[in-house]
């Protein structure tokens, strides 16, 4: 794959990822979320300070730009040399049909590096200064193109995580330990989608950074309890 290809799939990515859906949807109703609530751009703020159907609404779009990220990797491929079955052009939605058959099929260098700019894109987007949301839902959405087993796994360490202390934050730390590790022991084994995953869920962590130290102070905000002190988890 030309090199110009994999600087296409990275830039094109970032951008998709650094759609800043929780901000533009506060920007809506007159709110600039980055000073309400969290001040988090991601959907567990938005749910906090614009209700649960645009916190539903932020949650679903986040996800769905890093899975449309992973499918835009597999169309740019296909553009620039891999096997002529798809012409990106000839037939869009048959583009779209193809490129999802592959992307869960067949994963490729081009998938891991779309979803690796997209996650940086929701982290580190250049419209707001480079200050964004901490990656849990778009990486969810990036693993359900990659490795679906893995995402399962990991919604489900982070919903039993929820129940059992009423922190999201908590929820989250723990799904971006479960999925790495889910991803190293399931198949298909790649150790490249495997070293990525591990890197994100270190980087997921890492801008938790101030849940874990409110949860170690003891003023964490639980779920559904009004927030006295910042708290996202997205």
């Amino acid at each position: 794959m030309p090199v110009t290809a994999y600087i296409i799939t990275a830039l094109g990515a970032y951008l998709l990822g650094s759609i800043p859906f929780g901000f533009l949807a506060a920007k809506a109703k007159g709110i600039d979320i980055r000073s309400a609530g969290s001040g988090n751009i991601g959907a567990t703020n938005a749910m906090r300070v614009l209700g649960k159907p645009v916190g539903i609404f932020v949650l679903v779009m986040d996800a769905l730009k890093g899975f449309l990220a992973c499918i835009y990797g597999v169309l740019v491929y296909q553009h620039f040399g891999s096997p002529p079955s798809i012409h990106v052009g000839t037939d869009i939605i048959a583009d779209i049909i193809a490129a999802c058959h592959q992307i869960f099929h067949h994963i490729e260098n081009y998938g891991i590096i779309a979803g690796i700019f997209a996650v940086l894109g929701h982290n580190y987007p250049c419209w707001l200064k480079f200050k964004g949301g901490k990656g849990i839902a778009t990486t969810g959405g990036v693993y359900l193109a990659l490795s679906p087993l893995s995402v399962l796994i990991a919604l489900i360490v982070f919903i039993l995580a929820v129940l059992i202390t009423r922190y999201v934050s908590v929820g989250s730390i723990s799904a971006a330990v479960a999925l790495p590790v889910s991803v190293w022991i399931l198949p298909p084994h790649n150790l490249l989608l495997s070293i990525v995953t591990t890197a994100l869920g270190f980087m997921a962590i890492y801008k938790h950074k101030s849940n874990i130290q409110r949860l170690m102070a003891g003023t964490e905000n639980r779920l559904g309890a009004k927030p006295t002190h910042a708290g996202g988890a997205k």
